[in-house]
């Protein structure tokens, strides 16, 4: 479970009652793509055959330019994820960045799932007993692709939610 209870405004569009900005809404998109596709090679590297996460990455690019709808990137997102529910490990946890980061586009506070998903597939990735510096470094990583727009918000949501997602933003 990466979402909580309550929903927090900041993370709702203002059409639907919260504070969140279109432009803000597609920054937080395109970070938990920028998030998932630097993880991608996990999962390709297993299953190169199965395009379905790499379509969620470009479903979250093609709604931040308008060429798909909210509905079409989210379900491209479902796709990703059902990609992954066979998979073990690191590429499973790949996939499910995907999955996570195209269903921004509906529900924006799922780009700490996109994150998230990626660290621990970079951490199930490590040879053993290095797991969780690689996942500080990811974690370090995911930081310095924060646009400034969006970066006290996203750093905010993590402090507020790391415990509900396995406590990965510990960086």
């Amino acid at each position: 479970m990466i979402l909580p209870k309550q929903r927090d405004p900041r993370f709702i569009t203002i059409r639907r009652g919260g504070t969140l900005e279109d432009t803000d809404h597609h920054l937080l998109a395109l970070w938990a793509a920028d998030c998932a596709e630097h993880v991608l090679h996990l999962f390709e590297d297993v299953a190169l055959e199965d395009g379905r996460p790499r379509q969620a990455i470009e479903a979250v690019h093609a709604w931040t330019r308008g060429e798909v709808t909210m509905m079409a990137a989210r379900a491209v997102g479902g796709h990703a994820m059902a990609a992954a529910r066979e998979l073990r490990g690191a590429a499973r946890h790949a996939a499910f960045a995907a999955g996570q980061a195209a269903c921004v586009p509906h529900v924006a506070a799922h780009e700490l799932g996109a994150a998230a998903y990626a660290i621990k597939a970079v951490q199930a990735a490590a040879p053993k007993g290095e797991g969780e510096a690689a996942g500080r470094r990811e974690c370090q990583w995911q930081r310095e692709q924060l646009p400034e727009a969006i970066r006290d918000l996203v750093l905010d949501d993590q402090r507020l939610r790391n415990n509900i997602c396995w406590s990965v933003f510990d960086c």
